[in-house]
Parts: structure tokens; sequence; C-alpha cells
């Protein structure tokens, strides 16, 4: 633990990469495979659920820290972060016991949630008192459910590659799906046997950069295959040795959430990948995503549900056929393959997606403009030429998205961020007109550099009207134009709409409170997107 609590450190204490990857591979050179293991999959961000509920744990750091509950809020509100201020509050505790990670993890961490109250008690107040501060940081980050540092999956992936001498793709292959979380499979992670024993395996996604200045410099349109960009869940279709298995993007296994989807891939031949994006799909063209999202939110899927929300897989790439790694192929060549494979089919819940045939980039364009009105983002743009990559790599894929919806709102409410934000006002509630007051309308935290994030901060201070516990209410002063890429009817927020993924596009000093949209504005924008469908 001690050992792993000194990796934590030093990762968080860098942004360079390089230094990151370095600390990582002197921490695999010094760590045994049970510790290891953990720490890997803790870092790609496979953190066990949170085990003990966040009041208890406030309630007994302020009992061990021996203040009151309200010192304890106010400090939590001032720090930002559960962990940091239970650290922070906690007493020195006794000479730091040096047990392993794993069985830190595995003794305390994963029976804590099956015990009875008063045991956890006993459990987590013996821990702390047996860390030192170091310890006790990463542990708190563990049991609140709050670990993350600053190092990616494709980092890790990187570290391993150079601790091993194996390439990133095996590595990244391997770790894909479900693992155990065991020395074994951390000594089989790096054996120079490539062929992978678990047939449910998926492999690494190959994700598009957005398009950077003009299209055409891209070079001539005929070395591009143009399609869709599909706005649903990313989805890989495993059918091996007479078993199929569907896999999201966030690496879930999500076969029984689309049965129908497995139930139309089982006339694929055996040994054969497929990469695409489910849709909910109904009278030839898809429904927007918060009708895939009433899928995706249920244990049990009734009859009821599967007429209401029908989805299909909308298929664009092959990555293994006849069980061959075909990924190192041509796009043409493997799109060919999968249309010889899906088409004879004849099932409409398993479609490729379509190519939009073109002559030049203005076409491209006008192909573009229409992406909304047949309820798509845009456009993805993929070389001919291209082998499909691990990850997100600049060169062979391009998104080229519609432009965002927005508008101009009013910051009406704001609340400290978390982690390295947790001492600035970085999340924020912005409001429009409806009539002659100001109704919520959505919550931003992106977008802002960080020399505008500081001056916020001190308007926000400034002009505090009330507080809220974490949250403060603001003078209506500041305009922004807040960005966002779908509106839709919301009964659970006041100004009846929601919309998705909305982010501060910049800052508008040249209005007034009293330029700011209104929710007929917003209404009128919620109109044209029904009417579209």
């Amino acid at each position: 633990m001690k050992r792993f609590a000194r990796l934590y450190s030093a990762l968080d204490e860098t942004t360079k990469s390089d230094a990151k990857v370095e600390t990582l591979v002197a921490y695999l050179q010094a760590a045994p495979p049970e510790d290891a293991i953990w720490a890997i999959s803790f870092l790609m961000g496979r953190k066990p659920r949170q085990p003990v509920p966040t009041p208890r744990l406030r309630q007994w750091a302020a009992e061990e820290a021996r203040i009151p509950g309200w010192l304890f809020d106010a400090s939590y509100d001032v720090v930002g972060d559960l962990a940091e201020t239970i650290t922070l509050l906690l007493p020195t505790g006794t000479a730091a016991e040096d047990r392993p990670l794993h069985d830190w993890v595995e003794q305390d961490l994963l029976t804590l949630r099956e015990l009875p109250e008063e045991l956890q008690h006993q459990r987590v107040i013996s821990a702390w008192r047996k860390m030192d501060r170091a310890q006790r940081f990463v542990w708190n980050k563990l049991i609140t459910g709050g670990f993350r540092v600053g190092v990616s999956q494709k980092l890790v992936t990187l570290a391993l590659s150079r601790f091993s001498g194996l390439p990133e793709a095996v590595l990244a292959h391997r770790l894909m799906g479900q693992w155990a979380l065991e020395p074994s499979f951390y000594q089989r992670l790096f054996s120079s046997d490539t062929g992978d024993e678990d047939i449910s395996r998926p492999y690494p996604f190959f994700l598009a950069y957005p398009v950077e200045g003009a299209p055409e410099d891209l070079g001539p349109v005929d070395e591009w295959q143009a399609e869709w960009k599909w706005d649903g869940i990313r989805a890989q279709v495993i059918r091996r040795q007479g078993q199929m298995f569907i896999w999201s993007r966030g690496e879930e296994l999500i076969t029984d959430k689309f049965p129908e989807i497995g139930a139309a891939a089982e006339g694929l031949p055996d040994g054969t990948v497929v990469d695409g994006e489910i849709l909910a799909w109904k009278n030839g063209r898809p429904l927007n995503f918060a009708a895939l999202q009433q899928r995706i939110g249920r244990k049990h899927l009734g009859p009821k549900v599967l007429q209401t929300v029908p989805v299909i897989l909308m298929a664009f790439d092959l990555l293994e056929w006849d069980g061959e790694d075909v990924r190192e192929q041509e796009l043409a060549r493997r799109v060919s393959r999968l249309d010889a494979a899906i088409l004879p089919l004849n099932d409409p819940r398993l479609q490729p997606s379509p190519k939009l045939r073109s002559t030049s980039w203005l076409e491209l364009l006008e192909f573009k403009e229409d992406a909304r009105r047949r309820g798509v983002e845009g456009l993805i743009l993929k070389r001919l030429t291209s082998p499909y990559r691990v990850g997100r790599r600049r060169g062979d894929w391009w998104k080229w998205k519609v432009n965002p919806l927005s508008v101009d709102a009013v910051l009406t409410y704001a609340q400290r961020g978390h982690g390295k934000r947790s001492g600035l006002f970085t999340d924020y509630t912005f409001s429009v007109w409806d009539g002659d007051r100001l109704v919520p309308f959505a919550k931003a935290y992106s977008g802002l550099t960080d020399p505008e994030i500081r001056e916020v901060d001190r308007f926000v201070r400034r002009n505090t009207l009330e507080r809220f516990g974490p949250v403060r209410s603001v003078k209506p002063e500041l305009v922004f134009e807040i960005a966002f890429e779908d509106i839709r009817l919301s009964s659970r927020r006041r100004s009846g709409v929601a919309v998705r993924f909305p982010r501060i596009a910049r800052r508008r000093t040249d209005k007034t409170i009293a330029d700011a949209d209104t929710l007929q504005t917003i209404n009128a924008l919620l109109h044209d997107s029904l009417t579209t469908e």
C-alpha cells in the first residue's frame, strides 16, 4: 500500500505524459503481480463500487477528528473533495502498517459492503489509524468511490508495453472486457503467445478525431469513405464458438439489453466481430438518444419496452472474420466483407451503415448540413486505405459534426469544483427568461480557460446573494453562450426542457442580461427538433 500511495502521489504531481509513463514502469518493475494487477485495474478506471455510504463516512470522520458535524461540512465545502477533507481532518495515525495493496483491497475494501454498520465503523476507523497520510488519502479515494488520477487507459497501456516489450495493440486487446484480478492473469497479460483464450473479449475501439481546418485539406475526396455519424451506443457484436456477446465502448457486456440484435447476429458466420452503433430505430429513421436510454436503465426488458423502443445495429466495420483478426486490412476490404456477410441475411435489425456517394467536398458539405434533419450528428470520414487502429488517432478517421445549437443564458448559481478545481467556483447553472423571471435552463462546467475561470470565481465571491449548502446564488449579471447537441421535453426541469452535452461556448461581454434568450426561443428550437423526427 505504501508503494501504491507513492505511485499515486507521483502521478498526481506531474502533468507530463512521459514522466507518468516512467513512473508507472518503475512501479511495475518493483511491485509483485498480486499488487500490480489491482493497481492496473484502479488506474484504468475499474474502481469498485463505494462500499460505505457517504453520510456514515462523514459522521465517522468528524467523530474521529473530534469536531462537530457542521465544522466538517464547512471544511468539505472549502476543500471540495471528500477523500481529501477526511485525510486533512483526521489526527495523525500510528506507525503505518506495511500491508500490501492486494491485502488491503481483498481483506478490507471488498468485504466492507457486506458488513453490518457497527463492523464497518470498526474496520474503517482501524484502517485510518494504521495508515500514514499518503496511504490514508488513497484509501479514502477508494472507499468514497472517487478514485481517479490523471492517467488515461492509453498511458497505462503504453507503460505496460514499455515494461514488457509487447505491442500496445496486443496489450490493449487483452485488457478489454472482463478479466480476473489475479496474479495468473497478470502473468498471462505478458505472455508471448498472442492467442487469447477468452472468446468473449472485444477489441479496443478505434475513435475519430474532430475535423481540423477545412475538410478539403484532407486531400482528394475519392480517397475517403463518408457515412453518417450516428447518435447511439457504440458496440461490438462478437460471434465465436457458437456464442454471442455484445460489448459497449465503455466495456460493459450488454448482450441481455439488446436481445433482438443478438438474435439477428446469429446469422453471422462463426468467428466474426462487427463494430457498429446500436440505435433506437422506428419507421426507417433513428429515434433520439433519450429513447435508447429507456433500454439502458432497465434491469428487465418487458414486451412493452421492446415494442416501444425497437433497436438495430448499424454496422460499419469488420474486425474479425473466420476467427482471424483483420484489423490491419484496408478499410475498403473490411467493409466489402462486412456487406457480403450482412446483406444476404436481409434482417432489418442488422444493417450496414450507408456510404454517402459524392464527387466533391462541397457535396459532402451539403450532406453534413442536412444531418440534423435526418436525426444524426454529422459525418464520419474514413480513409479507404486505413487499418483499424487502437484508441483516438489523428489521420485516418475524422468526425465532421454539425454546428451545435446554442442560446445566450445568465449565470445564476455556482458551486465549487472537485479535485484540483475544489478551491474555485467552476460548476455553473444558467438561466433564461420566462416573462420577467429567470428560470434555470442548464448546468455546465466546461468551456472556459483557466484565466476566465478565475475571473468568474472572483465575480461569484463578490456577488453571492444566498447560500444553499455548497451552492451559491449570484447576482444575475454575466451572460454566456451555452452550446448543446440536442434538446428534449423534460417534466423534471422547471424550464420544461433538457439539453444534451451542454458546455460554455463563450462569455458574452457584449450583452446584458436583458439580451439573454427566453423560453420562447428555446421552445422554438424544441419545435424544430421535434418536427424533424
